[in-house]
């Protein structure tokens, strides 16, 4: 299947690059990612809001830029070509799931959210044995939140959570003293995960149990396509060392051998290329088939990644392990994506059970 972006998707992709490479390259981000606390610039998140970046999927009666899920995919893809740090995604669902809710409080915080006025994530995930959420325990009595919270994005930041509780979402506001976090470090160092613990008053959303599969499955389609940019600018940065570093005399890239090696990395980039924007396009277009599509995309995509990701360190040679040079980033990224939003065991495991084939 030939497909191709639409004028304005295409013109949100091109512009998202010429953006993220005038103001956000990796070699200005890196610094941010091992030094900042914040691990990424809150400047550049508020041109971001201006440009309505966090408002793509909401309709243009919502103060969105209604691009959908293929628009999304674009964009996210082009935010992993840079490896882009911060919770650009975490926020796009925070979004999606206050468009949800019903309620002042809802609307108004997905107002400021929208004007880049607070960071809202949410915090879905509990236990920290394995790659799957453990069971939810979190509770919300007598309006007065209590439980423990891990791998939290960006929580220590966070002006509200949304919180996923045994009575549905909750929404908790930063209390005045700050929230009661423990780093948790990961081999990304671009992350800034926490363990939070709650004790203090929430307001619980009226959402769907459809409601949040729906966002749920609008992170995996958005890891998926930020897992497309890594391995996308993976290739590129291979194929560039290789016609320019020489072994015997001659450019690595005239050696057939590591020509097969990066050929088998573009056909798995292609190929995830293909099952993201199918994913994306069918979530569009209210597909039966959406679910299974974008479990298929986000198990393929990290299987791919990781190896795309990690063939990139091995055909750089020695230089490949070392700080300086890029490689390591993006497959720490791709290792991350991979256990979140759905596993890769997890998302195969969804698309076994959900295959056309299995409803038949």
């Amino acid at each position: 299947m030939q497909f191709d972006l639409d004028d304005d998707r295409e013109l949100l992709r091109s512009s998202t690059r010429d953006l993220l490479e005038a103001e956000a390259p990796l070699a200005q981000t890196r610094s941010l990612m091992e030094d900042a606390a914040d691990g990424y610039s809150k400047a550049f998140f508020g041109q971001l809001a201006e440009l309505g970046y966090f408002g793509l999927l909401l309709s243009e009666e919502e103060g969105g830029a209604a691009m959908g899920a293929v628009g999304l995919a674009a964009v996210l893809t082009e935010m992993g070509r840079v490896a882009l740090p911060g919770p650009f995604l975490e926020s796009v669902m925070a979004a999606e799931l206050l468009r949800r809710a019903e309620g002042e409080a809802a609307a108004g915080l997905l107002r400021r959210l929208l004007g880049g006025e607070a960071l809202v994530v949410w915090a879905d995930r509990e236990g920290l044995a394995g790659a799957e959420p453990g069971p939810t325990e979190t509770r919300l009595e007598s309006g007065r939140i209590r439980g423990q919270k891990t791998f939290v994005p960006f929580g220590a930041q966070a002006d509200a959570l949304l919180v996923t509780t045994t009575g549905g979402v909750a929404l908790v506001a930063r209390p005045d003293a700050g929230w009661a976090s423990t780093a948790l470090p990961t081999l990304d160092h671009a992350q800034r995960f926490v363990r939070i613990e709650l004790d203090g008053p929430a307001e619980l959303l009226t959402l769907s149990d459809a409601a949040l599969d729906e966002v749920r499955r609008l992170g995996s389609l958005g890891a998926a396509a930020t897992l497309l940019g890594l391995m996308d600018r993976s290739l590129e940065i291979t194929l560039a060392y290789m016609a320019e570093r020489e072994a015997f005399g001659a450019p690595l890239a005239s050696f057939q051998a590591l020509q097969h090696r990066a050929a088998d990395m573009l056909m798995k980039t292609e190929t995830t290329r293909s099952a993201v924007f199918r994913a994306a396009w069918a979530s569009d277009e209210g597909e039966p088939d959406a679910a299974f599509l974008v479990a298929v995309a986000k198990a393929w995509a990290g299987d791919a990644a990781r190896r795309v990701c990690g063939e990139a360190i091995q055909m750089h040679g020695g230089v490949g392990y070392t700080w300086e040079y890029d490689p390591h980033v993006y497959l720490k990224r791709v290792k991350t994506l991979e256990s979140f939003h759905g596993s890769t065991r997890a998302q195969i495991e969804a698309a076994l059970e959900r295959a056309p084939i299995a409803a038949e």
